[in-house]
C-alpha cells in the first residue's frame, strides 16, 4: 500500500480498478463501539435478514433507511462516532476527486464470527446503489486454527477485496493484514468475502458501515 498524509488524516490505500483506503481508528471511537455493542448487545437488533454472512451473531447497531418493512430506523451510537464515520466517507471522496455528491449514512453493523462461520463473496447496497462499503477490525482471535493445506499461504479468518482493474501490472485482489483499529473503505460495488478459521473458541469481531453517494457520473468520469 502507500502511505500518504492528508487533511491530517495518516492513511494508506491500494488500487484494484478502484481505491481501498485504510485508517487507523483513534482509541477512543474505537473502545466507544466496543463498550456500545458489549453494553447493549441484548437489545440490538439482529441484522441476520439483511445479510448474506453464515454467521450466528450479526447485530445493527445504525441504521436510517427508506425500506422500513424489514428493520425500523434506530441508533445506538453517539454522535461523536457517526461523526467519525462521515468525516471517514467524505475523506474518502476528497481523495479520489468525486465532486457535487450528497451521503447518507444508511447502515452500521457487527458481525462477531466464531470458528467455522464466514462470509461469502457479496457486496453492498444502501438506499442507492452507488456508495461505499467499510470493514472496521474490533477483536481478533489469538489464532485462527490450522491450515490444512498450502499452510505457507495464510487464509482462515482473511478478508478478500477483489478488484476489476486490467493490464499486465494490474493488481486484482487484496488481502489485508488484520490488525486491531484498522478501518478499510472502498465502494458498493467492490465484491468481498471472510474466510472461516478453526481452533479456538475466541471470537473475530468487525464492524460494517454503509454509506450511499448520490453523485453525476459523467462529471466525475474524467482523471485531473
Amino acid at each position: 500500500m502507500n502511505n500518504i498524509e492528508n487533511q491530517n488524516l495518516n492513511f494508506d490505500f491500494v488500487f484494484l480498478g478502484q481505491s481501498i483506503l485504510k485508517y487507523q481508528v483513534p482509541l477512543d471511537i474505537f473502545s466507544a463501539i466496543n463498550q456500545i455493542y458489549e453494553q447493549n448487545f441484548h437489545n440490538l437488533e439482529p441484522a441476520n435478514g439483511q445479510l448474506v454472512g453464515k454467521i450466528e451473531n450479526e447485530h445493527s447497531l445504525f441504521y436510517n433507511g427508506q425500506d422500513q418493512s424489514k428493520m425500523k430506523n434506530h441508533n445506538f451510537l453517539t454522535k461523536n462516532v457517526t461523526d467519525y464515520f462521515m468525516m471517514i466517507f467524505k475523506h474518502y471522496l476528497t481523495f479520489n476527486k468525486i465532486k457535487d455528491y450528497d451521503t447518507h449514512l444508511n447502515s452500521i453493523w457487527v458481525n462477531e464470527m466464531k470458528e467455522h462461520e464466514y462470509n461469502p463473496a457479496h457486496i453492498h447496497r444502501g438506499m442507492l446503489f452507488t456508495g461505499l462499503s467499510s470493514v472496521m477490525i474490533l477483536k481478533l482471535p489469538s489464532t485462527y486454527g490450522k491450515e490444512y493445506s498450502a499452510e505457507h499461504i495464510q487464509q482462515n479468518g482473511r478478508l478478500q477485496i477483489f478488484g476489476a482493474a486490467s493490464g499486465q501490472f494490474a493488481k486484482i485482489d487484496y488481502q489485508p493484514p488484520m490488525n486491531l483499529r484498522d478501518f478499510y473503505v472502498f465502494p458498493y460495488d467492490m465484491r468481498h468475502c471472510v474466510y472461516p478459521f478453526n481452533g479456538t473458541n475466541e471470537t473475530r469481531r468487525t464492524l460494517a458501515a454503509n454509506c450511499d453517494v448520490q453523485f453525476d457520473p459523467i462529471k466525475n468520469r474524467g482523471a485531473t
